[in-house]
């Protein structure tokens, strides 16, 4: 049976031990905790840290493992969300050496996963990038198998605005990418951490890959996206993203939810999925956020027991 959580980057400003209790509260299983470096903010929902990677002691890292099982909690993945492809080598540097911190957490914990980005040059081609990965990426994952983690990577194209273009900040985007990537790194601790949304958007199918890519879905992410067909017919593909699409909850864009956890059945999916809440029509206030939660879990009850 799936396990269902939320991203917990939704609740900034709260504390760890806050955010386990929202997800007591209301009946969830698990939360894919946000670990970024304390102040850094790189875009919305980024910046967020509900787990400290750096002052994780022995001590903490108990205290962590102690709560989420009085609370029947667990944590699905910590999540990075980061460009270790990036062209300035500083940036670069800097979020390999935190995504490693975060792994160390992550096997400290007992989590054994971590959610985040491949990463991309933008200013480079998928060929470049693929040769910059090959030398990036290899030590990553064998750091992390080394570790015992699996490393869950999001299908996002990181690609929505003038700061991320024109390539978009994470290569991870495509099945046909996706094999290219798998053949270079064909370890069991690297897969796919898989969001419908990001296909609907970019107009492909979102089922399909399950079924080829079954054995490398390590975490699934539950966000919809709504996209306004008279905008994009003004804009043109070419446009930045939100010019004609929008992240929405699950039940208010065009993610057919049925079909999707029909496909995650057919596949013996039964890992964890989380609900990820990017809709700006739930950003006025924290009411409103929690309001996001439960209504996502509310719809979603109709096709995963929780």
């Amino acid at each position: 049976m799936m396990k269902i959580g939320f991203v917990s980057a939704i609740l900034d400003g709260s504390s760890f031990e806050e955010t386990i209790e929202v997800a007591s509260k209301y009946g969830f299983s698990c939360v894919e905790i946000a670990c970024w470096p304390a102040g850094r903010t790189e875009r919305r929902y980024a910046g967020v840290s509900h787990i400290n990677v750096d002052g994780l002691t022995d001590e903490r890292a108990a205290a962590i493992r102690a709560l989420c099982e009085k609370r029947g909690i667990s944590i699905s993945a910590l999540a990075f969300y980061s460009n270790p492809m990036d062209s300035d080598a500083e940036r670069r540097t800097s979020a390999v050496l935190h995504l490693e911190k975060v792994m160390r957490a992550s096997a400290k914990l007992g989590v054994n996963m971590v959610t985040t980005f491949v990463g991309r040059d933008q200013r480079r081609n998928i060929d470049e990038n693929l040769e910059l990965f090959r030398d990036i990426w290899p030590p990553i994952i064998a750091k992390a198998e080394k570790l015992g983690v699996r490393i869950a990577v999001e299908n996002c194209p990181v690609l929505f605005g003038p700061d991320q273009w024109p390539g978009g900040q994470n290569m991870f985007t495509t099945p046909k990418i996706w094999r290219k990537l798998f053949d270079i790194i064909p370890s069991r601790n690297f897969g796919i951490n898989y969001d419908p949304s990001h296909f609907v958007w970019q107009m492909m199918d979102y089922l399909l890959p399950l079924y080829e890519f079954r054995h490398r879905i390590f975490h699934v992410h539950l966000k919809d996206a709504r996209l306004y067909p008279d905008r994009l017919r003004d804009a043109g593909i070419t446009a930045y993203p939100l010019e004609f699409m929008s992240h929405k909850l699950p039940g208010l864009g065009d993610v057919n939810w049925g079909a999707f956890v029909s496909a995650l059945n057919d596949i013996g999916y039964d890992g964890p999925a989380c609900i990820e809440v990017e809709d700006r029509a739930y950003e006025g206030s924290r009411e409103r956020i929690l309001q996001s939660l439960r209504l996502s879990k509310r719809y979603l009850s109709q096709f995963i027991e929780y």
